[in-house]
């Protein structure tokens, strides 16, 4: 990280970081919580994570604000730009990250006074693999560690190989007793949710490569295993 003779422009760039690295740990702690109470059908966690998500969403505004601040009074140049620019970006993902939190709570809501159609084992290890992502893309932003990055972007099938087994295993379910469908339906919604928590890990992932690196990967047809 390049230092600054500017102490004041050097410790805004590091509320920066702290501002996105907090309000990727408050959409991580969502995507927990919602996963908690679809299991344990608790609906008072449920309504707790919903209520939540304006708090997210106040981070959004303010990283926003703080970073368009930047841009305009500091005239940053190089990796700065980068740095900021990235920022915000990594915000839109993980706005919509809390979204998926609060969708997949309203589904648990919905669900909670239902009896489980099978045992809750493919979901929770998605979320443990979404989380993951999100938290090693995140350390990746704040270290600008872009093997870290890369490594996020590799784990994406991971998720996605999940998604298809629990869809495949659901769509069964609803052949054999339609009875299930709408039980299965909701819980193909949340699994889906959680495929798109990791496809934002890797966006935010793609993002730190092409702060540190001025290289873009996204789009490739096949990712490089080093950079």
């Amino acid at each position: 990280m390049p230092l600054h003779t500017d102490r004041a422009y050097e410790e805004q760039l590091g509320q920066l970081r702290t501002a996105v690295l907090e309000m990727g740990g408050l959409v991580e702690e969502q995507i927990g919580q919602a996963v908690r109470a679809l299991i344990q059908r608790d609906e008072a966690l449920a309504h707790a994570t919903i209520e939540r998500d304006h708090t997210v969403n106040r981070f959004d505004v303010e990283i926003d604000d703080l970073s368009l601040k930047l841009l305009a009074l500091r005239q940053p140049a190089a990796r700065d730009l980068r740095l900021i620019t990235t920022a915000l970006k990594i915000t839109t993902d993980l706005e919509r990250i809390g979204d998926m939190a609060t969708h997949i709570a309203e589904r648990a809501i919905e669900l909670a006074g239902e009896l489980p159609i099978k045992p809750y084992i493919d979901i929770p290890r998605m979320a443990d693999v979404a989380r993951d992502m999100l938290r090693r893309s995140l350390d990746a932003f704040v270290r600008e560690d872009t093997e870290l990055a890369l490594s996020v972007c590799l784990a994406d099938d991971t998720i996605d190989q999940l998604h298809e087994q629990l869809f495949r295993e659901l769509l069964s379910y609803m052949v054999e007793n339609p009875a299930t469908v709408s039980r299965a339906m909701r819980l193909l919604f949340v699994s889906k949710y959680l495929e798109r928590v990791g496809d934002h890990a890797t966006n935010i992932a793609e993002m730190v490569i092409f702060m540190v690196k001025g290289r873009s990967i996204r789009h490739l047809d096949k990712l490089p295993r080093e950079l």
